[in-house]
């Protein structure tokens, strides 16, 4: 039956920021009122992971502005990010913040968010979907199962200063569920598992790495926590990864790589 009142997609006002999330990889994940605000922006600024393809939806004269952060490379600063924002919607635009997968989860939404309040810069925020749950899918990994996982736990490989969280509770992680999934992870993956295999996590574990999830270049690679820890497994894989620990993969049937590295 169709519906009296079609779905009417929200009016993006001038001298307001919308901040959302583009999804991981994949363009056909981008959520409704994520292409309705490339469609109707005046501004873009977007991240690294954010596909082209959704750019290519944005009206003509739009301003398409890259301010990606890639590990190791030369980036624009947040609090730069942050300025260009205020600047731009006290000019009467309208400003998109692009952002791969959500906008806050580790996507540091939440900070630019605080800014633009603290600005009197009226925002939205429109989630999008996260790699850590897409990644998985994509590679047929249920993250939950009834018999097998009744928990996911989802963390970052580093704090703002790059070294690992140090607020982290390791123990509390190894046992809370049965399911970890790591973001930005794979510079301190073997210190990530030396830790977890101290706080209790078995060392037969499987581990799993997704790199460039729901994209053509997608690659997962099999390991254990013993290995990843006893070897350089993270130099045979590019970011972005997503890092799985959990016993879900033995319900895929998908074209594994297993890694048995060096286990001196």
């Amino acid at each position: 039956m169709k519906a009296d009142m079609p779905f009417k997609l929200p009016i993006f006002e001038c001298g307001r920021v919308w901040l959302v999330g583009a999804g991981p990889g994949d363009p056909g994940l981008l959520t409704l009122h994520g292409l309705n605000a490339i469609q109707q922006a005046d501004y873009i600024l977007y991240d690294a992971l954010v596909d082209k393809a959704c750019l290519d939806y944005a009206k003509e004269g739009c301003v398409l502005e890259y301010v990606g952060k890639r590990g190791g490379q030369a980036s624009p600063h947040q609090t730069e990010i942050n300025t260009l924002m205020v600047e731009l919607a006290r000019k009467n635009f309208r400003v998109l913040r692009l952002k791969g997968g959500d906008p806050f989860v580790f996507g540091r939404g939440g900070e630019e968010g605080l800014a633009l309040e603290k600005a009197g810069i009226p925002f939205w925020v429109i989630p999008g979907v996260t790699a850590g749950i897409a990644g998985p899918t994509y590679a047929g990994i249920p993250i939950t199962h009834r018999t097998v996982s009744q928990a996911v736990t989802f963390l970052t490989g580093h704090g703002a200063d790059g070294d690992l969280p140090k607020t982290f509770d390791w123990q509390a992680i190894a046992h809370g569920a049965q399911i970890l999934i790591f973001y930005m992870a794979l510079r301190h993956i073997k210190e990530i598992a030396k830790r977890l295999i101290a706080a209790g996590r078995a060392g037969d574990e499987v581990v799993t790495f997704i790199s460039n999830a729901t994209t053509p270049r997608q690659k997962i690679l099999v390991s254990t926590l013993h290995c990843v820890a006893n070897s350089n497994v993270a130099s045979t894989i590019k970011a972005p990864t997503i890092v799985v620990v959990g016993q879900t993969i033995n319900l895929t049937n998908a074209n594994l790589n297993v890694f048995e590295g060096d286990q001196r």
